[in-house]
């Protein structure tokens, strides 16, 4: 989940030009929730003497456990693994603010690690049922579709100077399938193998939706 810094927030009538945006399906939700409950963790990582970017890190290593308990299929410890990691990402911007420790580059630093960590387990998933090589190739190319499209996005509406959905370090432009999402399609593959030749395809569709949806609303905001 990428940093955040300073929010803009859009205001209630908005000028003319200035769309709203589409809402988040479940980040958004859980990026407001989650500061509520985090206090004990904040102190924990504080008491271990640990950096926003070292929590970025280890979210990661998380998310490369997962990888691995599913080549050992392991798969309920794979998913306990990913969704810890899941709360290092999403925690690791609200320790950098409390600590008074936000920088352009943990911003920069989490965004790769999100995308490295979502892809590392698309390939564990191709060691494990290579019979969909298809589809799992298909969404690492959609996840580069995924986030150039919403980093262009974000840029561009910062550029015109359109008004900020959320308060994120990094921009990006809004779309159906992000990290919750991501998390909750992972979760499935996991547990349910037999509903992957369904829930495969579904998910690949649901990324190209998103794809679509972000340029169709690129060119909204952006055409003229």
């Amino acid at each position: 989940m990428p940093r955040q810094a300073h929010a803009r927030l859009a205001p209630e009538s908005e000028p003319p030009g200035r769309a709203r945006y589409p809402a988040h399906v479940i980040d958004n939700a859980f990026r407001q929730i989650l500061p509520r409950f985090t206090g004990p963790l904040i102190r924990l990582y504080r008491a271990l003497g640990l950096t926003p970017n070292r929590v970025t890190i280890l979210g990661f290593a998380l998310a490369c456990a997962a990888a691995g308990c599913l080549w050992l299929d392991w798969r309920v410890a794979a998913v306990v693994c990913w969704w810890l990691g899941r709360l290092f990402d999403g925690t690791d911007g609200i320790y950098a603010r409390a600590t008074n420790q936000v920088t352009g580059f943990g911003s920069y630093l989490d965004i790769v690690v999100d995308m490295a960590a979502y892809s590392i387990m698309v390939v564990a998933f191709g060691f494990a049922h290579p019979e969909l090589h298809l589809h799992w190739i298909a969404m690492l190319f959609l996840y580069v579709l995924c986030i150039t499209s919403a980093l262009a996005l974000g840029m561009q509406e910062a550029v015109a100077d359109l008004p900020a959905r959320d308060d994120r370090g990094l921009r990006l432009g809004a779309g159906l399938a992000e990290g919750g999402e991501t998390g909750i399609a992972y979760t499935i593959f996991l547990l349910f193998p037999e509903w992957l030749h369904i829930a495969a395809p579904v998910w690949v569709a649901v990324l190209v939706t998103t794809v679509i949806a972000r340029t169709l609303l690129a060119h909204r905001l952006l055409a003229h």
